[in-house]
């Protein structure tokens, strides 16, 4: 699974002009999904990500996670995050997980989220969506499953 989270003062998204989801405080992650992944690795990545120390503390320093901040999370299916742009001028999308194992593993990592305690809004799957965040800081990284493991007792 590949994340892109960015960290938010506001983010909603419209499926056919409707307001499907919207939060305020916390972070927006686009979520893609992989052939290889199982729910095992969208409750890994769930784990992940909202223990990011990336919301800032009384001193302004990145030093609180999510569930310190009381930030909600906008979560959004995006395949395109496993595009293979190396050929030509067009993106390949033969990377990404099959439609039907895609929408199961972001419902898990949408249930692994809201089993901590989190609020969580989300788009809709497979729909066209027009999504709007405010990026807070900006903050935004790259969380991959594919990345070496997290030594769990690191600063």
């Amino acid at each position: 699974m590949r994340a892109i989270v960015q960290r938010v003062s506001h983010a909603s998204v419209r499926v056919d002009g409707t307001t499907v989801g919207d939060i305020g405080r916390g972070i927006c992650v686009f979520v893609g999904v992989g052939p290889g992944d199982t729910e095992l690795t969208a409750r890994h990545l769930a784990e992940r990500i909202a223990t990011l120390r990336i919301h800032p503390d009384d001193q302004g320093r990145m030093n609180r996670n999510l569930e310190q901040s009381g930030g909600d999370v906008l979560v959004v299916s995006q395949f395109t995050l496993f595009a293979d742009t190396t050929h030509g001028h067009r993106p390949s999308f033969i990377g990404a997980g099959p439609p039907d194992m895609a929408e199961k593993l972001c419902e898990a990592f949408v249930v692994a989220l809201r089993k901590r305690g989190i609020l969580v809004a989300t788009g809709r799957f497979a729909a066209h969506m027009d999504v709007e965040l405010i990026n807070d800081g900006p903050v935004t990284l790259v969380v991959s499953s594919e990345d070496p493991a997290w030594i769990t007792d690191a600063g």
